[in-house]
């Protein structure tokens, strides 16, 4: 990892951040009126959980590169939106189109209208989203490595490859997967997994939900290769383990609007703060506290920098065992 600094801060110039987006989406959302006077709001989005960690990780102050395949009628919408964004897009070739959905919250719950699945990529095409994400992660400070819906649009033999790839040239890679490709980036000896408490049970890494239990199983993959495992937990203390240690991060509760988008926005919080030159720590403060600030938000992967690091530092730090 970089050379640790101990802040949460950012440096005038932000770090250069790649991420690799294997599934971007369209979104839809339709949004209740603000007034009785008022109208139902149409928002339409580039979405999908690499554009959501890059959103997010714009909103700390980093340059951000997404790589990923954008094609169709919903690809070009993607791409622009994304640009619009401040995201800076490399497209990998694609003949199929992204997929798309359409959410209704007038009632205050989502509710799906309509969704189009992405097309899957052929073998030239997975070729070069490699070499695309391969080229720009070099130069990048930090690398992120987001996992697609459905899973089967990228292969865990292809996310284990290239983390290998990376880690051999001595870069820094950040990933938020699960099932078999979270156990492929651990097996290539990847730096920092994010990972869900329920994605450790789903994938066969933990036992149960128990906070022994979730600890072992975090033990196990760092065993396998990793040098730290991540571990949120819905509004519990995220867990970060190490070969060395546990730690429990909290941050203040927090009133729930919407929970999706939090992990996302932990993972880039992450992220950038490892570009920057937090210790591990302090990386996973300031995305404990971009992932608390996002769950008060309806936009996904969404925050001010200037709150998010703020509110970084009322987040807790401690030795697992104090609480247990």
């Amino acid at each position: 990892m970089p050379a640790a600094q101990d802040r949460t801060a950012a440096p005038s110039a932000g770090p250069r951040v790649c991420v690799l987006a294997p599934t971007p989406l369209l979104t839809v959302t339709i949004e209740p009126p603000t007034s009785e006077e008022s109208h139902p709001e149409v928002h339409v989005h580039a979405g999908g959980q690499g554009l959501w960690v890059g959103r997010m990780a714009v909103s700390l102050g980093a340059e951000v590169v997404v790589c990923g395949p954008f094609g169709g009628e919903t690809g070009t919408v993607l791409a622009h939106l994304a640009e619009v964004e401040r995201l800076r897009v490399r497209p990998a070739a694609y003949a199929g189109g992204n997929g798309a959905y359409v959410h209704d919250r007038r009632d205050g719950d989502r509710r799906e209208i309509a969704e189009t699945p992405p097309h899957p990529l052929d073998r030239h095409e997975l070729d070069d989203l490699y070499g695309t994400v391969l080229v720009e992660a070099m130069d990048a400070d930090i690398t992120v490595l987001t996992g697609a819906d459905p899973p089967r649009i990228l292969p865990a033999a292809v996310v284990g490859r290239l983390a290998g790839d990376l880690r051999a040239a001595g870069q820094t890679v950040v990933a938020d997967l699960s099932g078999r490709a979270a156990a492929a980036f651990a097996d290539a000896g990847g730096a920092v997994l994010k990972i869900s408490h329920e994605e450790l049970l789903d994938g066969g890494f933990a036992d149960s939900d128990s906070l022994d239990d979730l600890r072992d199983g975090a033990r196990r993959l760092v065993e396998r290769g990793l040098e730290a495992v991540v571990v949120s937990r819905a509004g519990e203390p995220v867990l970060i383990v190490t070969a060395k240690e546990v730690r429990e991060v909290s941050p203040p509760p927090i009133t729930v609007v919407d929970h999706r988008g939090a992990g996302d926005s932990m993972t880039a919080g992450i992220a950038v703060g490892l570009g920057r030159g937090l210790t591990l720590a302090e990386a996973v403060r300031l995305g404990a506290a971009a992932g608390a600030l996002n769950v008060t938000r309806r936009g996904l992967g969404t925050g001010r920098r200037e709150q998010i690091e703020r509110f970084a530092r009322r987040v807790v730090v401690r030795p697992a065992d104090e609480s247990s």
